[in-house]
């Protein structure tokens, strides 16, 4: 049987697909990982071979969000034919109004409401095409995975969770309605585009609000923190800038230029900025770079004892980075758990004594 897109059965499937993937799906991933031993907020896994079925996972969710982007495009384009014509519909919610009367005015409406109660209000006003508010509804909740999955499924988009979700519905709403003109299935409507949009929005909410809760049982003491510091910070000199300031540069100080060469040039790939000889000290400054990462090193060039010298590197995949460092002959230690943020991370020395952290991030 072809099924309509708007029709009663597709509605209600979609339906009770979304509302088992925003409620159940949390419920299922936290209950499968805690079973298997796995660590969902990114810290170190208790099982040898946690790394395979971290990957599994990984896998089963991607399939996941290809399922749903197959009945996205099933739904948009596959689910109808095309059309003799180009049609295009911008009076913003037009069906929807139609699709309501209401015998009285807003005011008036509102009015009976609150003096004589909703069974009386409601009683004046009657839907006249229930097709034109499932079309309006159907293109909501189709929006719906893709801003609620991004998060859950991007470490990227998880850390832009505020927006980025939203934008990008909006994105591949406006794509989908310039193809459906394209290809004349469907109609470039802009009560889509708006709708679609807030699918997407609702989305991201929904994440937030229930699945980032679920898979990370810490969340209220997070916010707890995050509101204390937002609070206390609001008058302090940085705090205006806090999302325009980022750590640029560090200094170390190091015995020889050959070795610092050698190691962050030759093996771990920074590039020579600028070579500096000052004329008040002895020894040479130089300045490496790495994308916006810059490490300041005077080399004084004999030999140093110096302690407690740090570099901390954050990546999205600590994976590709211990291959390319074994490749390197580059000696790392076990995978570790931060103290501090309770990720993942990695440490291996540099010359003086310069121990390098890598947190994935």
């Amino acid at each position: 049987m072809k099924l309509n897109a708007n029709s009663l059965q597709v509605n209600l499937l979609i339906t009770g697909l979304v509302l088992v993937m925003v409620f159940v799906l949390p419920w299922v991933d936290r209950f499968v990982c805690r079973k298997l031993g796995l660590n969902l907020e990114g810290g170190v896994s208790p099982r040898p071979d946690a790394e395979r079925l971290l990957r599994l996972r990984q896998c089963v969710l991607y399939a996941l969000f290809g399922g749903y982007l197959f009945l996205l495009t099933w739904v948009a384009f596959f689910s109808r034919s095309a059309a003799s014509d180009y049609r295009v519909h911008v009076a913003l919610f037009e069906d929807l109004q139609k699709s309501v009367r209401i015998d009285f005015g807003f005011l008036e409406t509102l009015r009976i409401l609150f003096t004589e109660g909703f069974r009386e209000a409601f009683s004046h006003i009657r839907v006249v095409k229930a097709a034109d508010i499932a079309q309006v509804y159907m293109n909501v909740l189709l929006f719906v995975p893709l801003g609620y999955l991004l998060p859950y499924l991007f470490p990227f988009f998880r850390a832009r969770v505020s927006w980025l979700p939203t934008v990008t519905g909006f994105l591949l709403a406006l794509f989908i309605e310039n193809l459906q003109l394209i290809t004349r299935r469907g109609f470039y409507d802009m009560d889509d585009l708006v709708s679609n949009t807030l699918g997407a929005f609702l989305g991201q909410i929904l994440f937030v609000a229930f699945a980032y809760v679920v898979t990370h049982p810490h969340w209220r003491q997070e916010v707890q923190s995050y509101r204390r510091w937002k609070r206390n910070a609001r008058k302090r000199t940085l705090y205006p800038f806090a999302r325009r300031v980022s750590l640029s540069r560090t200094e170390l100080e190091a015995s020889s230029e050959e070795e610092i060469w050698d190691f962050y040039v030759m093996k771990l790939g920074f590039r020579l900025k600028k070579q500096l000889v000052p004329l008040d000290s002895p020894g040479t400054d130089l300045l490496l770079e790495m994308g916006r990462l810059q490490v300041a090193v005077h080399c004084v060039n004999h030999a140093l004892t110096r302690e407690n010298q740090g570099l901390t590197l954050s990546v999205r995949k600590l994976r590709p980075i211990l291959r390319r460092l074994e490749e390197n002959g580059i000696p790392t230690g076990p995978v570790t758990q931060d103290p501090f943020t309770g990720l993942r991370c990695v440490c291996f020395s540099g010359p003086d004594n310069v121990r390098i952290t890598v947190i994935e991030k």
